[in-house]
């Protein structure tokens, strides 16, 4: 179950256990050194403190002065007790007797040294056994207490004769009680470390493990279409993390850029069979309509020539030429037969267009950039931007504006028709470039349809963008689309 768990939690746990561990190893460790310095200090103080009263103690051995020798011994321990390591020092004649003790209570002068405890029996033996030894440190897991034996000698020609021992007596509680003390400043000062870290470890795991958290909800939402981006300021490090980040928004754009071309391939697919089957319905109703059409001419001509009938014959001469004016719409030439395309057309354009601006008040500003005929064919160009400035001006309304700007860059021949009427809604741009899915409530839908096939047949691009205010419409003709023009 913990390796399951969320990295929120599991790498704070980690990084806690972690700390734990670190904690207690430098705690051990420092325990252990804390107890060998302060048994090697003990040691050192000891043996200095020995030497030094072992030239005192000469005198008084010598002149056999117990009082001088007890007044040596005692001096230490008139000061500080804290300060004094020692519990006791015992003064031995060279019979290993007591000459003289700190604790005189409990170990009483002339009283041999091995009767005064199981400790002190192992320590005469020793000294026994190592009468020419400068120091003796006897230490006994099993005892209570730990010696320090000096002797106390004089040289006499080239041999030191040794008339006495200081022994510098230790109890083992005494050191244990300066060590706990150690222990627990040890203790305090982990707790107090551990205090902050902890705390630190938490907030630090969570404030890395909170961007993957981010990424990964975001990822399992992609499958049901929630292409959220990340903000880039939320996570700036060029870290591992940091380059998931990146890996993120650039699969995210990849992934848009695919979703808008399978949506781009889609609705050309869709206008391509939509174009087909409005070309095989025009060519169907093409055949039956041209003989109805000479049937009325006929009928016009030959026809009776009473009022009421040549009504009737007028009425389905105006319904028939208004389906056939239909068709010819749905009927966008692939090829078509024409001259190159000159700033005049434009102009001509210009002329076309300003009636239908004047009567609605539609400002309109032209913008035309090229002056040499470009290898484009005139007569489609020139209806696809009359469609598109008609649709705009119908669009601004009563005292609107229609911008058009027209130049060359790039290979390519760039129309760019604004608005500032009413902006496209979602479900418009949707059914856009179909014909009869007008929105408006004028005209059959038919003139952004006769566009999209121009743009098409010539090889170019046509998009809608809109704005808070404007509505425009971008086309990209390349130059020479047929390789030749005709």
């Amino acid at each position: 179950m913990l390796f399951n768990l969320s990295l929120r939690y599991k790498l704070p746990l980690l990084g806690a256990v972690l700390i734990l561990a670190t904690a207690l190893a430098l705690s051990a460790s420092f325990l252990a050194t804390s107890w060998d310095n302060l048994h090697k200090d003990m040691v050192k103080n000891s043996e200095d403190l020995g030497q030094t009263m072992a030239r005192s103690l000469f005198t008084a051995l010598l002149h056999d002065n117990v009082w001088q020798a007890f007044e040596t011994i005692s001096l230490p321990f008139k000061e500080d007790s804290e300060s004094t390591l020692a519990e006791s020092l015992i003064v031995l004649d060279a019979e290993r007797r007591v000459f003289a003790s700190s604790h005189p209570n409990e170990h009483r002068v002339t009283s041999e040294l091995s009767s005064l405890g199981a400790d002190f029996q192992t320590l005469d033996r020793e000294i026994a056994a190592n009468p020419e030894h400068p120091s003796l440190i006897l230490e006994s897991t099993i005892a209570s207490h730990f010696f320090i034996a000096i002797p106390i000698a004089i040289a006499i020609a080239s041999d030191n004769v040794r008339i006495g021992t200081l022994i510098v007596a230790h109890n083992k509680d005494q050191i244990r009680h300066r060590f706990d003390r150690s222990i627990r400043n040890a203790v305090w000062i982990t707790l107090l470390i551990l205090a902050v870290l902890l705390p630190v470890n938490w907030y630090w795991g969570g404030r890395m493990v909170a961007p993957l958290q981010l990424v990964t909800r975001r990822l399992s939402r992609i499958n049901a279409g929630e292409l959220t981006p990340l903000d880039p300021h939320l996570y700036p490090y060029r870290d591992e993390v940091g380059a998931l980040y990146l890996a993120y928004r650039q699969m995210l754009d990849a992934m848009r850029e695919k979703l808008a071309l399978e949506q781009e391939v889609v609705k050309q697919e869709k206008m391509a069979a939509v174009g087909r089957l409005t070309a095989s319905i025009a060519h169907e109703i093409n055949n039956p309509l041209g003989g109805m059409l000479n049937s009325v001419s006929t009928l016009k001509r030959y026809g009776p020539a009473d009022p009421l009938s040549q009504k009737t014959i007028n009425l389905l001469e105006r319904g028939l030429s208004q389906i056939r004016d239909t068709v010819a719409a749905l009927l966008v030439e692939a090829k078509v037969t024409s001259r190159q395309l000159t700033a005049h057309d434009i102009d001509d354009v210009m002329l076309l267009v300003a009636p239908s601006a004047h009567k609605q008040n539609v400002e309109i500003d032209w913008e035309t950039n090229f002056g040499d005929p470009l290898d484009l064919p005139s007569t489609p160009v020139r209806q696809l931007l009359i469609n598109l400035v008609l649709n705009a001006i119908q669009a601004a309304g009563q005292h609107g504006h229609v911008t058009v700007r027209t130049g060359t860059g790039e290979g390519a021949l760039s129309l760019v028709v604004e608005n500032d009427g009413q902006v496209l809604s979602a479900e418009h741009q949707a059914r856009l470039f179909e014909p009869f899915s007008s929105f408006s409530q004028h005209g059959n839908g038919l003139g952004l349809w006769i566009c999209y096939q121009i743009v098409t047949q010539l090889r170019g691009a046509i998009r809608a963008e809109t704005t808070s205010t404007l509505t425009r419409f971008v086309v990209a003709l390349p130059l020479n689309p047929q390789g030749s023009s005709e």
